[in-house]
């Protein structure tokens, strides 16, 4: 079976997940620093090739009263241009509040402050990938 990825895209960095042949669960793969559009999409290909992804699904950072904001506009403007430059599908999720328990997880395991900042992104992306595989299992029930 072909694989996911889950992406967490932020202003400095991208976290990236990846689902099991299975896509049952959502694995870190690593934190992208963004250096430029054409080096971040260069990046994002080698992991795509690298797992034979099939799908990618982006975090859109939502308000908490479900509009978007400066934020979620960066993110759309982010997927345009993978939409021009990579042959995969896009799929959107819901990412409110992914980073938010993605930190209190990392305080909970007792990481420390400069560690959590350099998995942050990464664990964000799983939050969001491991979302959408729960969504895609129950929809098939």
């Amino acid at each position: 079976m072909e694989r996911v990825l889950g992406l967490d895209v932020g202003d400095k960095t991208i976290g990236v997940a990846v689902s099991d042949p299975l896509g049952l669960t959502a694995q870190g793969v690593k934190t992208i620093r963004r250096k430029g559009i054409k080096k971040d999409l260069e990046e994002l290909q080698e992991i795509i090739n690298e797992y034979n992804v099939q799908a990618l699904v982006i975090g859109l950072p939502k308000n908490m009263n479900n509009t978007l904001g400066l934020q979620s506009e960066k993110v759309l403007k982010f997927v345009d241009k993978i939409k021009k430059k990579l042959q995969v599908d896009i799929i959107m999720q819901d990412e409110r509040l992914t980073t938010v328990s993605a930190q209190r997880d990392l305080i909970n395991a007792n990481v420390s402050r400069k560690k959590r900042k350099d998995v942050i992104d990464k664990v964000a992306a799983v939050y969001i990938l491991q979302a959408y595989l729960e969504k895609i299992r129950i929809n098939q029930k």
